[in-house]
């Protein structure tokens, strides 16, 4: 099989298809992997622009203070919650809400700096399990 070109002459042409060969496999990689990178566990409504005109809240009376601590205690209300994993904390939200009367109760969560993430996410979980639709997470003051 002839080359072309005079004799002794190398070859120095790049042989493209190996080339789109592995390009042609990364877009495929990336056509698969795409749909999977938007996909969020814990999604967020952003909070509504204030308006001008309304009145200041008043504070509530009923609502839920949970308290995360470093040692890996989750406190509802004062009470401590043994084991603080999700389906515990989710019965004891709903324990709360069927005393209160009401599903529409907002969660104060207060989270030492070094606890731990577990701990916190599974409080969110929780409340995401018992309906629960207001939560604010606030800094533990000492």
């Amino acid at each position: 099989m002839g080359m072309g070109g005079k004799a002794g002459e190398q070859f120095t042409d790049i042989n493209v298809t190996p080339l789109t060969d592995v390009f042609l496999v990364l877009l495929v990689i990336m056509i698969l992997v795409a749909p999977l990178v938007n996909i969020s566990v814990l999604k967020v409504d952003p909070p509504a622009p204030p308006n001008p005109n309304a009145k200041p809240p008043e504070p509530e009376k009923i609502k839920l203070d949970v308290k995360v601590t470093k040692e890996g205690t989750v406190m509802v209300n004062g009470n401590q919650i043994n084991p603080p994993d999700t389906v515990t904390l989710q019965k004891a939200f709903q324990a709360e809400q069927q005393k209160e009367g009401t599903q529409d109760i907002p969660l104060n969560l207060t989270s030492d700096a070094d606890a731990l993430q577990k701990h916190v996410v599974a409080v969110m979980d929780a409340a995401s399990g018992a309906g629960i639709k207001r939560m604010r997470i606030l800094p533990l003051v000492k």
